[in-house]
């Protein structure tokens, strides 16, 4: 009988213990479970951060500086980094209007490779597709259409560009009338061009101005298509020089910062000194049209607008 009692103590014993055992088990392996759905959150989160947060915060510079080095050789040479830093501020620049027009001259890439540029850019939503490559007797310029033609339209409507005639017959530079016929004609012709890249709906191809450009003054033009508020003018069927030697000229220069501090000039025109006093209102309005147009964005920072005059033998245009 005392056998008996105590196999069934012990038994019911061991049967305590071995719920207990499996309790402890299952209590054990849910927690791990848990654990391991926290580590596998915690994965996850940080993969997100990794892929998603870090890269835009880090990066806005790095893939301007990459598309860049990637799209725009020259033979074997990349453009270096500070080359494709400024290249990145008048883009962002002309993005947000505060240029109409930039010419390409950081080195020889072909108006090809800077359209893969852009469409670089725009792919990854660095700039809007608002701009436009475009293809001028050789010269390569990306396009604000907007505000390019917004500038032309102020030409026509308010002559709020100055044309300077620098025929090498001339003692000196004289203000000429910019609606004189060849210069309007020109000017309507740019107008008509632009409203068409203005409605472009594919911008992953350069547009190429035709046979009619080949008439124009290229140096009156890319005063006009850069936003200037003098452009220069010669007769360029009687010759390509100019009356600007040993000529003091004023040069206006604009810049501004983008991010880490980065400066970049986004303007650079200059006025024959001994015209100065007969445009200066011009002058004023376009700093002041620039300074509005840049409280207006939050690309740039810190516009600094400043003068200087130079004395040259020789000027090249």
């Amino acid at each position: 009988m005392l056998t008996w009692i105590s196999f069934t103590f012990l038994f019911k014993s061991k049967e305590k213990s071995l719920h207990s055992v499996r309790s402890l088990f299952l209590l054990y392996t849910g927690n791990r479970f848990v654990q391991s759905l926290n580590y596998l959150f915690l994965f996850f989160f940080f993969l997100y951060i990794w892929c998603h947060v870090i890269p835009t915060a880090m990066s806005t510079q790095e893939l301007f500086v990459a598309a860049a080095r990637q799209c725009l050789s020259a033979g074997r040479k990349s453009l270096s980094v500070s080359q494709s830093l400024d290249l990145a501020v008048q883009v962002s620049a002309l993005d947000v209007g505060l240029k109409p027009a930039i010419l390409y001259d950081s080195n020889g890439a072909s108006v090809d490779q800077v359209q893969q540029y852009l469409s670089s850019l725009q792919s990854s939503q660095l700039v809007s597709k608002s701009l436009h490559t475009l293809d001028l007797n050789g010269n390569t310029l990306i396009v604000n259409p907007v505000a390019a033609r917004f500038n032309l339209e102020q030409l026509i409507d308010y002559g709020n560009v100055t044309v300077v005639d620098i025929c090498h017959t001339l003692e000196k530079p004289t203000i000429t009338d910019p609606l004189r016929a060849e210069l309007k004609s020109m000017t309507h012709d740019l107008l008509l061009l632009l409203r068409v890249i203005e409605d472009l709906k594919e911008t992953d191809k350069a547009h190429t101005v035709g046979e009619k450009s080949e008439e124009w003054n290229l140096c009156t033009v890319f005063g006009l298509l850069l936003g200037y508020p003098v452009t220069y003018w010669f007769d360029q069927t009687k010759s390509f020089e100019n009356c600007l030697s040993m000529t003091p000229l004023t040069v206006t220069t604009a810049s501004a910062a983008w991010q880490a501090g980065h400066r970049c000039c986004l303007y650079s025109f200059s006025v024959p000194a001994v015209l100065l006093q007969e445009m200066p209102h011009k002058l004023e309005n376009w700093r002041i049209s620039l300074r509005e147009r840049f409280q207006q964005q939050n690309v740039l920072k810190d516009l600094t607008v400043c003068q200087s005059t130079v004395t040259l033998p020789s000027v090249c245009l």
